[in-house]
């Protein structure tokens, strides 16, 4: 994350400390105001993990590509499966 990306999570989660707060103000101890404090709390702490932890590796790094053949595979293999969703389940499967 950027500097920039990090002070607007951090001024969002300001943000929604006023309205927890308001709604802790309105409705007291209930449980749902009790569950959104601890998630605000959550994000506070995941925020703070965010600007403490060292960017992941280069975007640009790629994956390794699987290429899978297209050539037929072996039918004996499937002899007996159910071809569920196909609409004809309940037919014997002919080669």
């Amino acid at each position: 994350m950027t500097r920039s990306e990090i002070a607007e999570l951090r001024y969002a989660v300001g943000q929604l400390r006023q309205c927890v707060s308001a709604l802790r103000s309105h409705y007291g101890e209930a449980n749902s105001v009790r569950r959104l404090e601890n998630d605000l709390e959550r994000l506070v702490i995941d925020a703070d993990e965010f600007e403490n932890t060292p960017p992941p590796a280069a975007p640009g790094k790629q994956q390794q590509t699987i290429y899978v053949p297209d050539s037929k595979s072996d039918e004996a293999a499937w002899m007996g499966a159910q071809d569920e969703g196909l609409g004809f389940h309940s037919k014997p499967r002919t080669k």
